[in-house]
């Protein structure tokens, strides 16, 4: 039980941490990304159109179609609508872009 208890409070003790990593998906507009029509690049244009009118930027994994936030767009908004790699942390839901490869 004792074992069960400290594995329980390293596990809640580690959820907030970010991880580094790299992901192959989509950028899109949130709302797309969010209705699953963004994973493709016949939607950089409505992506591209989105963004420029306010939408969020989104990232769609390429694996299993998770969408996460992009914590600051600025890094990745001249690539919407392009399939990429982006390297960088995750932190729960959400990417801070350190690099965007096409």
């Amino acid at each position: 039980m004792k074992r069960l208890v400290a594995l329980a409070a390293m596990f809640i003790m580690t959820a907030g941490l970010s991880f580094a990593g790299e992901w192959v998906g989509y950028l899109a507009d949130e709302k797309c990304a969010a209705g699953g029509k963004a994973a493709s690049e016949g939607h950089a244009g409505c992506a591209k159109k989105c963004v420029e009118s306010g939408q969020a930027v989104a990232f769609v994994s390429e694996a299993d179609k998770k969408v996460y936030k992009i914590s600051n767009q600025a890094a990745v908004t001249e690539h919407v609508g392009h399939k990429v790699t982006l390297t960088g942390k995750l932190a729960g839901d959400s990417i801070e872009v350190e690099n965007v490869k096409m």
